[in-house]
């Protein structure tokens, strides 16, 4: 059963859990199962990643999809990520910006060039030995942004198959990279969500539920 968290006659928000995929490949898609679960077509206005947990907002009609749409690329909608990783980053916090370019097997790279560029903003701490967690705010919505910009830092995510070490990402349970909140105001009313990870030894170990309550709020964190 799919957690549920906020039903609004325009939109839902529920949470995707890793390992899913977000359009039908595999089996049927987070999106279809959604749908079929709450007995409604459902129209995603974003994605995350298979290895990414957390919350997601669907459309309930094509009027309200092209709605936040809209307000996706008019960057009206507010993320915010958690993020883990094994390596000391190059900077603690900050910006991390480029222009982003495929590469080798679907993978993407980040580039110097600022013609249309990836704007990711983080902070971050150090948690138990070897362990970063990263408060992630990106402000464009490009494929693997997040993943990308961590390792352009040399801290890429834990459990990356794509982009970090491959022996070191075999050896977790899971790509620690969560949705964590989503902030906008729609239709005049402001909404909020925040949703600790729940899966994964790394994401639900003590000093990161001591390091989450002090960011229930993440946007009071970011100017």
């Amino acid at each position: 059963m799919i957690e549920v968290l906020f039903v609004h006659d325009d939109f839902v928000v529920a949470l995707k859990p890793e390992g899913v995929d977000f359009h039908s490949q595999n089996g049927a898609g987070f999106v279809v199962q959604l749908s079929q679960q709450l007995g409604r077509t459902l129209w995603g206005v974003h994605r995350l990643d298979t290895m990414t947990s957390g919350l997601m907002l669907f459309a309930t009609s094509a009027e309200s999809a092209a709605r936040f749409g809209a307000m996706f690329e008019s960057h009206e909608i507010e993320k915010y990520y958690l993020a883990l990783s094994l390596r000391k980053p190059k900077k603690k916090q900050g910006w991390v910006k480029g222009d982003m370019t495929k590469a080798r097997r679907g993978d993407y790279k980040l580039l110097t060039t600022m013609e249309n560029p990836a704007v990711t903003q983080f902070i971050s701490v150090a948690l138990r030995t070897h362990e970063r967690l990263f408060l992630v705010k990106p402000h464009t919505g490009k494929t693997h942004q997040i993943r990308v910009a961590l390792k352009s830092l040399g801290a890429p995510i834990a459990g990356d198959g794509r982009y970090a070490h491959a022996h070191e990402a075999a050896l977790e349970e899971r790509g620690y990279l969560h949705a964590y909140a989503l902030r906008f105001v729609y239709e005049g009313e402001a909404f909020s969500c925040v949703s600790p990870p729940t899966m994964g030894e790394r994401f639900t170990s003590e000093t990161i539920r001591t390091q989450l309550s002090i960011w229930t709020q993440p946007w009071e964190f970011f100017a």
